[in-house]
């Protein structure tokens, strides 16, 4: 049995959703079927569970919050990955502070700074209500001691925590694909990352967790770097494989051609081819832990070197490209 197409098709109202008051221009018939108000809509988007918030997808799979996709997106439109500092340097507290009131909104103003951006990325990590590294065993992250023994550990984190994570460290990736010219290596990122990754409340503790945060992060952001290159490798490689390809089946049609034309002469043809980093420390501004403070004073940097996934993000695919 066929089914046909649909008819007697008419406009009958135009419905929008908004996240704190649910659908609006609603047909009355449906009102009792679809509650008015969002469920958990959060009034602002500061300091509140994911749970509460808008979310969606990024060209990675990851569901993250639309907030950070917002930052993100206006972050690199205005060139903030090629600016000098970018997530070290603090942007201006009254420009941030009338920004936050625009994003509990809905929007993002033209013409903000962007290391205003950038820190309100690193501020919406800081003040969600369990770190995204919380769920891990604080044991088995401070027993980490190579980067195979943090790859695994990642793997432990929820689904929620796992895309918030994944998306972090693509952020940082993105971040030091630039570094010969914003001076942010894989260090210096995950220097400045750490301390809002995790709300540990004992200071000893916390001082040391910080120290094997910044190595996990350092140790996912490189991976992922390393893995870009290879993909990026591999396309070149088969860009290449089919360029040479085309030509060979090009230049053999005319050598088919020429023999043609030759052959009462008995010619052949015959085809020939030939292929910085600098010093930082976190600031007071970032993070408001003293301990925390204190425990990279005088560390020095390093250099380091620098498809859509599923839907769903698999914890084993943090930290890849």
């Amino acid at each position: 049995m066929d089914i046909g197409g649909p008819t007697n098709v008419k406009h009958v109202a135009h419905v929008t959703f908004d996240r704190f008051n649910g659908f609006l221009g609603l047909p009355s018939e449906f009102e009792p079927d679809v509650p008015q108000k969002a469920p958990s809509a959060s009034a602002t988007v500061f300091g509140v569970s994911t749970e509460s918030m808008q979310l969606s997808y990024d060209s990675r799979g990851n569901c993250v919050p639309v907030i950070l996709l917002l930052l993100q997106r206006r972050l690199y439109d205005q060139g903030g990955l090629e600016v000098e500092g970018i997530f070290r340097i603090t942007g201006e507290n009254s420009e941030e502070e009338y920004v936050r009131e625009q994003l509990n909104k809905g929007m993002i103003p033209d013409g903000i700074d962007v290391h205003c951006l950038a820190g309100l990325i690193k501020a919406w990590f800081r003040e969600l209500p369990r770190g995204v590294l919380d769920p891990l065993p604080s044991e088995q992250v401070l027993q980490c001691e190579s980067d195979e023994d943090f790859i695994k550990v990642v793997r432990l984190l929820p689904q929620t925590e796992a895309s918030l994570l994944n998306w972090a460290i693509n952020l940082m990736a993105d971040v030091v694909q630039f570094e010969n010219v914003n001076k942010m290596n894989s260090r210096n990122l995950a220097l400045v990352f750490a301390p809002n990754m995790s709300q540990m409340k004992d200071p000893l503790t916390a001082l040391m967790y910080a120290v094997q945060v910044m190595k996990l992060l350092k140790t996912l952001t490189e991976k992922t770097l390393r893995e870009r290159e290879v993909t990026s490798s591999q396309v070149d490689t088969r860009s290449s494989n089919e360029t040479e390809d085309d030509e060979e089946e090009v230049d053999h049609e005319e050598d088919e051609d020429e023999e043609e034309d030759e052959e009462g002469d008995g010619h052949g043809v015959y085809i020939i081819k030939e292929e910085v980093s600098e010093i930082i420390r976190v600031t007071a501004g970032d993070h408001k832990s003293e301990s925390i403070k204190s425990a990279f004073e005088g560390t020095s940097t390093s250099d380091s070197k620098g498809v859509v996934q599923p839907l769903v993000c698999n914890p084993d695919h943090i930290g890849s490209k």
